[in-house]
């Protein structure tokens, strides 16, 4: 996998948010097991992974606006028509909720 084809929300969590996620995913997303592993609470684990979560779902809708005002530049730019750029946006929004 090349670079540019890595999600950029991967790309803006820091080395210790990566970790988690691994030994979250190697520990089958139990967070009992990485409560043991760090060594701290469930509560501060669960605490922990909502944080993740967030960071994860700001990032996602940063995505989201750069797409759509990639496209309405193409339609300033008179790349694409207006039609065409509804009809993609309208698709973009539709795949990113399935």
């Amino acid at each position: 996998m090349e670079r540019e084809e890595i999600p950029s929300w991967i790309l803006a969590l820091d080395k210790e948010s990566l970790e988690f996620i691994r030994k979250f995913i190697l520990n089958s997303g139990s967070l009992k097991n990485m409560s043991n592993l760090y060594d701290v609470s469930y509560p501060t684990v669960r605490a922990k992974l909502d944080r993740l979560i967030k960071k994860i779902e700001i990032h996602s809708q940063e995505e989201d606006v750069e797409f759509v005002n990639m496209i309405k530049g193409f339609v300033i730019d008179e790349r694409i028509s207006l039609e065409v750029a509804k009809i993609i946006i309208e698709k973009y929004k539709k795949e990113k909720d399935v």
